[in-house]
């Protein structure tokens, strides 16, 4: 048995059906009343300050813990920090420590990239030999998961395995990349010809095959790693296949990055300006060479497949499912 905890969020929906479908039994935790294809149980559970975390770890082999509190694009939380931690750091050491008691034999936490950094300068690249330096409140608090579970779990007998992924990207992708999306879908002329960066992600099809090869293969086991899809892309590039998947032209035109830069800090957005137009590269050498894995899906291809997934959708809600 199989626990996915987060099991009807954009990830988990994918992990469960990925899972299910190669034959395996899966339990999911949701807070939500949708039920993800193909599990064989769904725990309707809000696991922050649940007191019976217990129940859900009896008779399950690996658990692939991905509920948590994501980024929040408008956060009107008091107070941010202690969210973050309540809902990342607690909550997972809580379920870890249940998971102890119950025997379970592999516990998968997917992190974030952002627990090391959120940037690269030329040349350079992250990977798990880098020293983490996090820079916002949500990447602080996944690393701090990380080094409660690593103590927690230290000298016993469940393995623990970390997955650091850049941006993950799909047609149904919440947050900034589900705004590009709608944004490029809109045809607005965009300030982002010279934009020269270089950015690793990883598409959401890769990123469940690789949480499958975690759960597989035993070399996985207490082991970190940072993954992408091995290539990195411009804005401008990825600009161009969103378009091109949903058959619509990219309108980019020039204009100094320093502007870019100057005009979304005015609107205190220094973090897209981050993500738009400054570098963040992966290097996935160690996924590679230790698993033997391969993304199933190039970058090309997956974005252009999210641009025409995104676009398919747009055409249905707006026809009412009539074609």
């Amino acid at each position: 048995m199989i626990l996915v905890t987060g099991a009807s969020g954009f990830i988990g929906r994918a992990v469960c059906k990925k899972l299910t479908d190669i034959g395996m039994t899966v339990r999911g935790v949701s807070r939500s009343s949708d039920t993800p294809y193909g599990v064989a149980e769904i725990v309707r559970m809000d696991l922050e300050g649940s007191p019976d975390l217990d129940s859900i770890c009896k008779g399950v082999h690996t658990i692939v813990h991905l509920a948590g509190r994501a980024h929040v694009l408008n956060d009107d939380s008091t107070d941010p920090a202690a969210a973050f931690t309540s809902a990342n750091v607690s909550v997972t050491k809580d379920l870890a420590a249940a998971a102890l008691r119950q025997g379970v034999k592999r516990f998968i936490f997917l992190s974030s990239i952002g627990a090391v950094g959120s940037e690269t300068d030329q040349g350079k690249s992250l990977s798990e030999a880098t020293s983490c330096k996090p820079t916002q409140l949500y990447a602080v608090s996944k690393l701090n998961a990380e080094l409660e579970l690593t103590n927690l779990i230290r000298g016993t007998e469940m393995e623990l395995v970390v997955i650091r992924p850049p941006l993950v990207y799909a047609g149904d992708a919440p947050g900034n990349f589900g705004r590009l999306l709608s944004i490029v879908r809109s045809g607005l002329p965009l300030p982002f010809l010279w934009v020269n960066n270089r950015r690793s992600m990883v598409a959401l099809e890769n990123l469940v095959d690789f949480i499958h090869a975690c759960i597989s293969n035993p070399l996985a086991a207490n082991e970190t790693f940072v993954i992408s899809d091995g290539t990195e892309l411009t804005t401008p590039q990825i600009i161009r296949l969103l378009a091109q998947g949903m058959a619509r032209p990219a309108r980019l035109f020039p204009v100094p990055v320093w502007m870019i830069g100057m005009g979304l800090g005015v609107l205190g957005r220094k973090a897209m300006y981050s993500q738009l137009c400054r570098s963040l590269v992966v290097d996935s050498t160690k996924a590679s060479l230790l698993l033997g894995w391969t993304p199933p899906i190039t970058s090309e291809k997956a974005l252009a497949a999210a641009g025409a997934d995104f676009m398919k959708k747009y055409d249905e809600e707006r026809t009412g499912g009539k074609q």
